[in-house]
């Protein structure tokens, strides 16, 4: 699916993009596609795009605490504390600060 997916990229035919190296070439020279661009054509190459979110996002919570993990993506804090519990995330028992005294 993928290989299919390189030989028809879109907007690799304009002057700005004809080396794009981008898998999913936005409408600007020499940027990737948005997430609200690339979402639908995920959706029509057969990728459900939101399970998938959801499950990095638990995985990232995991590693990190969740508010750090909703402002690096620009995400609302409750839902990331939300993933985080459902992960069993345990960085509410996390107490910042210097350990070495």
């Amino acid at each position: 699916m993928l290989l299919n997916y390189l030989g028809q990229r879109p907007n690799t035919k304009t002057a700005t993009n004809l080396n794009a190296r981008w898998l999913f070439p936005g409408r600007r020279a020499g940027q990737p596609m948005t997430p609200e661009g690339m979402a639908p054509r995920l959706r029509r190459l057969g990728f459900p795009t939101r399970p998938g979110r959801t499950v990095a996002i638990r995985q990232l919570v995991l590693q990190a605490p969740d508010p750090v993990i909703a402002r690096m993506l620009g995400d609302n804090d409750d839902h990331t504390t939300r993933l985080a519990e459902e992960a069993g995330g345990t960085w509410k028992r996390y107490a910042p600060g210097d350990h070495a005294r």
